[in-house]
């Protein structure tokens, strides 16, 4: 079998391997990722988040850790387990890490230690060469293994440009213990005795989420989905979550209609280890009205869909880490509004390959202006999906990977 027809076998098998994306990123930069993978071909890396389903972090690890299998590199995933209590206090972790005043009982951070120490003792490492922990739910299983060998990584996705200092302070206690932090962005680094690393999140572009669809394969998911198409579309697709402003998203719509006739998707789920997400889902449907069509189902294909046919895609976040939407809705070359919030501002320039918005009443201007003219659309699509493939593709979070495993080599 040739090396073109395995990586295809592997394609359609779903692996989506690394030589598939040569054709985007070039035959050098292909060769140069190989090379890399060749000096830790032998290592062993576990990734611990809490959820497999919903958010950022698992559209990055499933290709990632895909990608690196596929290269001979085992990586494992693993999820730690949880109660209604203990996600309800790591929900208050998230909000207060970007921001919100929390204010932790000693109760509650007694079943954040005791169900982390829980999940510890089912957590087995023997034989790893690096553990990788993600977000604040399993940070404090660092402390649980004390006698490691192998380097530990914490990795937050969420956006630390403004943490509320108690609780970081509290959570510091736990990341000081591990050998580096890794951050979305320079701008989230913190004062902290550790190494610091920046990694920007990546999509995976043959994905059903983000692969070619032809226009009737557009047309019938939208059918299927009972979208209307006879006016123009404006779509936000995100978790509901406060921080997604879904609500300001409503009020700029509408604002916008006043002077354009449209039609507003807003698609969207619950992590699993988002208590606040159906709180939020009914206050959503609480004040919809025909114009405003909600969806909660789980179809990568729609998404993909919606991106692609939207005139206008929104993310209004008013806090973000990164922000994998805006960057799957530029790979297919849509006009994006953004909130002019954390990585957000690392993917859009604003008014080169989108528009950036600080209020809901420029998010209303901004569709309008869009809205009324489709060269513009087109322009800033161009640009946008330009700026994707030169940045934002999963072939190179997988070589951040590698040079960072690298460095952690055992002699």
């Amino acid at each position: 079998m040739t090396v073109e027809t395995a990586a295809l076998d592997k394609a359609t098998l779903g692996l989506h391997p690394l030589e598939q994306y040569e054709p985007l990123i070039g035959q050098a930069a292909a060769s140069r990722i190989f090379k890399k993978a060749d000096q830790v071909r032998d290592a062993h890396v576990i990734h611990v988040n809490s959820t497999f389903y919903g958010g950022g972090v698992t559209e990055i690890l499933t290709p990632l850790t895909l990608m690196m299998n596929a290269l001979g590199i085992e990586t494992g995933w693993r999820q730690i387990q949880g109660t209604p209590a203990f996600f309800s206090c790591t929900k208050k972790f998230h909000n207060a890490l970007q921001g919100e005043r929390v204010d932790l009982t000693d109760a509650e951070k007694a079943v954040y230690e005791q169900v982390v120490f829980e999940n510890a003792t089912r957590l087995h490492l023997a034989g790893c060469d690096a553990v990788v922990i993600h977000d604040p739910q399993p940070l404090p299983l660092v402390g649980h293994f004390a006698d490691r060998k192998m380097p530990w990584l914490w990795q937050c996705h969420i956006d630390l440009s403004t943490p509320n200092p108690a609780t970081w302070n509290y959570l510091r206690g736990f990341v000081d213990s591990y050998d580096a932090a890794i951050f979305s962005l320079p701008e989230y680094a913190q004062d902290i005795d550790i190494v610091q690393h920046f990694f920007t999140p990546a999509i995976n572009p043959f994905s059903a989420k983000n692969a070619e669809l032809s226009e009737s394969e557009i047309d019938e998911c939208l059918m299927r989905h009972r979208i209307p198409t006879n006016r123009p579309l404006v779509t936000q697709i995100s978790r509901f979550d406060r921080w997604k402003d879904p609500m300001g998203v409503i009020e700029a719509f509408r604002k916008a209609r006043q002077s354009v006739d449209c039609t507003l998707v807003l698609v969207g789920n619950s992590a699993t280890d988002d208590p606040e997400g159906d709180v939020i889902l009914e206050t959503i449907k609480a004040s919809i009205d025909e114009r405003v069509i909600v969806l909660t189902v789980d179809d990568p294909v729609l998404v993909n869909a919606l991106q692609r046919r939207a005139a206008v895609v929104l993310q209004k976040s008013t806090r973000e880490g990164f922000g994998l939407t805006v960057t799957e809705a530029m790979w297919k070359g849509a006009a994006v509004i953004g909130g002019n919030v954390g990585g957000i501002r690392r993917q859009i320039t604003d008014g080169k390959d989108g528009f950036l918005v600080d209020s809901i009443d420029q998010a209303a201007e901004r569709i309008v202006q869009l809205l009324q003219d489709a060269d513009l659309r087109r322009r800033l699509g161009a640009r946008a999906r330009e700026m994707v493939r030169e940045n934002f593709l999963m072939s190179r979070l997988l070589e951040d990977w590698l040079d960072l495993l690298a460095g952690y080599r055992r002699p």
